[in-house]
């Protein structure tokens, strides 16, 4: 059988969906598709959704029984080569549960990533003390070298909006709760409104304030984000985490959803440019 993987990679997500189309377009169920493996179906369902890695034989197989040529099959199994690679988080498997390694997979390869943060600053524009502070509160039974681990995880994720070439667009919106918790004291706050502050100065960070007078608005239920990627197969995708687990939805009805309460939060936010000027008044005060 295929070899299960912790979490699967951008590249295995695309392929698998390719595999499903190339069986739909040849005309085969799962079911026939898997007897051409002699594997049951549920194993060809797996790799098409990219819940098992991707086993080279059985992609060949896959391509050949679909009617694929050798040119286009040599240049797919490559491509499943490399996807089966671990990505650059694996090195933090121990701290790293299998439903965020997806998110920091999508994160990774996202062309565009809108966010909504009712509770605190969104996790690719943290400081490192900021980081340190709300590591020490979530895992209060981590020891130091856990704690090490899991803000050196958040620093290397946000190396991706610095990148000379393909950085992604981040659009953050927050509450203006965020700015107002104290998190690690005075000294880490200033310094995080500092960062916000140089960070909105670049061409491919957007950031919004929703002020308190803006009274109820439609996000206030919790934070979620939505990935946007220049690859054809992989649609929008927004994600929403809870304690112990996350939700990926790319319904169509699910992501417009969210778009929607997204745009109409920032149509109540104020503008990038009264955020900053938010931002340094806010700064005086602490």
């Amino acid at each position: 059988m295929s070899e299960p993987r912790s979490a699967p990679t951008v590249g295995q997500i695309v392929l698998g969906k390719r595999l499903q189309d190339l069986r739909e377009k040849a005309g085969l169920s799962p079911e026939q598709a898997a007897r051409a493996l002699r594997v049951n179906q549920t194993t060809v369902r797996r790799m098409e959704k990219a819940e098992v890695g991707l086993k080279l034989l059985y992609v060949e197989k896959l391509l050949q029984t679909y009617g694929v040529d050798r040119e286009e099959t040599d240049a797919f199994l490559g491509l499943a080569e490399e996807a089966n690679k671990p990505g650059w988080w694996h090195n933090f498997r121990d701290v790293v549960p299998d439903w965020f390694s997806v998110y920091v997979s999508l994160e990774g390869a996202a062309k565009r990533i809108r966010a909504y943060e009712p509770h605190w600053v969104p996790g690719l524009l943290q400081t490192e003390g900021y980081v340190r502070a709300l590591m020490a509160v979530g895992f209060p039974d981590a020891c130091r070298e856990e704690l090490d681990r899991r803000v050196a995880l958040r620093m290397e994720r946000q190396a991706l909006l610095t990148r000379p070439e393909d950085a992604p667009q981040l659009w953050a919106v927050m509450d203006e709760a965020v700015l107002r918790r104290n998190v690690g004291g005075p000294d880490v706050m200033r310094g995080q409104i500092e960062s916000l502050l140089e960070a909105v100065e670049r061409p491919n960070v957007t950031l919004q304030v929703v002020p308190f007078d803006t009274g109820p608005y439609l996000g206030c239920a919790g934070h979620f984000q939505i990935f946007r990627f220049q690859i054809p197969e992989l649609p929008d995708i927004v994600y929403a985490e809870g304690l112990t687990s996350a939700v990926y939805m790319d319904q169509r009805e699910e992501v417009s959803a969210h778009l929607q309460a997204l745009d109409r939060m920032c149509e109540q936010a104020a503008t990038p440019e009264g955020t900053a000027a938010f931002l340094r008044d806010l700064l005086k005060e602490i």
